[in-house]
């Protein structure tokens, strides 16, 4: 399909997570197996079952914003428009595309529900009057994108992506097909998350979602026996995706290009897998058909991984469909979630950073805590240490609560 439509590469990347607040310091924290889990100490957890989050850290949003605008956005939107600050810059690219060809697709599960969170306080407590006439426009999901799009003058197309955990990855992918098709020359896009709080924490552990562990190394335990739930983090990824003979014209430094996008619907249920993985399967091999899989290409798969009982064996399933058994048993398979935590609607863009660092470095990270593997998670998924080793194709897979999944493919360049 890459002769049929335009082809898309990787210009520039910006990166916050609980393990490193840049793109450098975030992957060099994934590759040594960091643990960026601890206790929650953005309210108080005495009261609930669920202790440890993932937080970002040491993070100051007065190094890529004004302190009027930083007053006038949530958490999630610092996050956003601090990694894409940070991709504007590696890539080179503000002034160098038409601002009606420049788009932003960015997404996020939940948005600001911190900002809900006080202000729903100051209507109980205070009354109607106290609430700020901002909270509106600093809760609303889209406006990581607007605030992204008004400070880079992307004319195009500015569109949040909703699809819980998926979010991210949906994000790239939709960017993707838009500079494919001609709708955009450059994109910035990704995704964001603040949602360690009182409400999202108490929703997600009665739900029994969270692990209720105490210790930060026995807590994210995809494909673990031991697994319980998944912890949650917060954090953003942030890519500049740009047209091919765009980015060469203009002698940009080419991460990898991307190749591949499926997206698909369980259509099954709210919040549990398909048992059969048909969805999560077809959107794997949907970006593997357009990123001209071959049984010869060496895969590495950052997998979904929460560390749900439910989530890593049908993702396990997934694999093996979409790639056949003895592929995917040859396969390189890790959860970085082991160490960040589940971002959810950041997750996705996280991940695919990993994905395409690894292509470039020639490493792949892993899976940290699997120690005791389960039966029915029984592919090669990295434990413990990070492996040096070529590869051909990368898939980053997200799979959102609601049935959306998704599956990102990128690839080495070649001209």
């Amino acid at each position: 399909m890459n002769n049929v439509y335009r082809r898309v590469v990787v210009t520039g990347m910006g990166a916050v997570t609980p393990v490193g607040n840049s793109v450098k310091e975030s992957w060099s924290s994934l590759v040594e197996g960091k643990n960026g889990i601890g206790p929650i100490t953005l309210f108080d957890t005495e009261a609930f079952k669920a202790k440890l989050g993932a937080q970002v850290k040491d993070f100051d949003p007065l190094e890529y914003m004004e302190r009027q605008d930083m007053l006038r956005s949530d958490r999630y939107t610092h996050f956003a428009v601090a990694t894409a600050s940070q991709a504007v810059t590696d890539s080179g690219i503000e002034g160098k595309v038409a601002p009606e060809k420049f788009a932003v697709y960015f997404g996020t599960g939940i948005g600001g529900i911190g900002t809900f969170e006080t202000e729903h306080s100051k209507l109980l407590e205070k009354g109607p009057r106290r609430v700020s006439p901002l909270f509106v426009p600093m809760m609303i999901a889209n406006m990581a994108a607007g605030t992204i799009a008004i400070r880079y003058n992307c004319k195009g197309a500015a569109m949040p992506s909703v699809t819980a955990c998926a979010s991210g990855s949906n994000a790239i992918g939709e960017a993707l097909r838009a500079i494919r098709h001609g709708y955009a020359d450059a994109v910035i896009a990704g995704g964001a998350e603040a949602a360690i709080s009182p409400s999202a924490v108490a929703g997600f552990v009665n739900m029994q979602a969270l692990s209720v562990s105490t210790d930060p190394d026995a807590a994210s335990l995809p494909f673990d026996k031991r697994r319980g739930g998944f912890v949650i983090g917060e954090g953003s990824a942030a890519f500049i995706l740009e047209e091919y003979e765009h980015a060469v014209s203009r002698g940009a430094h080419i991460y990898a290009e991307v190749c591949g996008y499926g997206s698909t619907c369980d259509a099954y249920h709210i919040t549990a897998p398909h048992p059969e993985a048909e969805g999560g399967a077809r959107a794997m091999i949907e970006a593997m058909e357009e990123a001209g899989y071959t049984e010869s290409d060496r895969v590495y798969v950052n997998a979904h991984g929460t560390g749900t009982p439910m989530n890593d064996t049908t993702e396990t399933v997934a694999i093996k469909k979409a790639l056949g058994e003895e592929a995917a048993r040859r396969a390189y398979i890790s959860s970085t979630k082991s160490m960040t935590g589940h971002m959810l609607g950041a997750a996705g863009a996280v991940e695919a950073m990993a994905c395409v660092m690894a292509l470039n470095e020639g490493v792949l990270p892993p899976t940290i805590n699997l120690i005791e593997p389960d039966e029915k998670c029984d592919l090669n998924y990295l434990p413990g240490k990070a492996l040096r080793a070529d590869i051909d194709l990368a898939l980053s897979n997200s799979l959102g609560f609601g049935g959306h999944n998704a599956c990102l493919a990128f690839r080495k360049v070649v001209s």
